[in-house]
This record gives structure tokens, C-alpha cells and sequence, in this order.
């Protein structure tokens, strides 16, 4: 973490993006529902859930707490994380290894640091 997050349980808050492939609009309702995942080698960590906002943009936080343990001490986790719709998986990203969160971080003030994985084309 950067030398701004003096405070192991202050938030990282993980944020995505969607957008239908074909007419390139942000994929919104109730219906999508974005699951965070933590690689690990015994059993993956579910970090948290969120829907997509009217941008089609999904959020999860969670601390470091959440994917470091004393099996799995690494300082920068291996996230993944699946899209569905009405419970059927339509989008699943790699693994994104060892990713470095100093080098994506937006620090919030008050409210810990943001990462930004970037948007998506998905059939929607």
C-alpha cells in the first residue's frame, strides 16, 4: 500500500466499469450483479458484490485484512472478478497477478484508496 495508508483497516475500494459491446452503452439495472474475488492456492477469497450504477460502474471495498492471512502473506493480491445477470455468469476477467495497487491508487482523503481495473465490452 502507499505510503498514505498509515492504517491497515482504512478501505481499498475496487471499482470497474461495463459497457454493452455492439452500441457502447454503460450496462445498468438490477439485474447485473459484480462479485470481487482474491486468488489463492488452497481457497479463493470473496472480497464483496455491488450492482452497476446508472454509468455501469461497479464498487466493492474491503481491507487487507480480507485476502492477507497467515497462510497468504502477500502485500499485493491476485483479483478477478465475474459479472452476472440474473444469476447466470456473462463476463469473467484473468486473474490480474500480483497487482500492484501503489501504481493504480487514487487516495481519497477520509476515505482510503481507490482502484480503478478499468472498462469492459460485455454482451449484455
Amino acid at each position: 500500500m502507499s505510503q498514505f495508508s498509515l492504517d491497515d483497516d482504512m478501505d481499498i475500494e475496487v471499482q470497474a466499469g461495463f459497457i454493452k459491446k455492439g452500441n457502447d452503452v454503460p450496462l445498468t439495472g438490477n439485474e447485473y450483479e459484480f462479485r470481487l474475488f482474491e486468488k489463492d492456492l488452497m481457497e479463493d477469497d470473496y472480497l464483496g458484490k455491488s450492482g452497476l450504477d446508472e454509468q455501469g460502474i461497479a464498487k466493492v471495498s474491503f481491507k487487507q485484512k480480507d485476502f492477507r492471512d497467515f497462510l497468504n502473506p502477500e502485500s499485493n493480491p491476485d483479483l478477478y472478478f465475474a459479472l452476472y445477470r440474473s444469476e447466470a455468469l456473462i463476463f469473467q476477467s484473468k486473474v490480474m497477478r500480483d497487482l500492484d495497487l501503489d501504481s493504480l491508487e487514487k487516495f481519497k482523503m477520509g476515505e482510503g484508496e481507490v482502484i480503478d481495473l478499468g472498462s469492459y465490452l460485455v454482451e449484455g
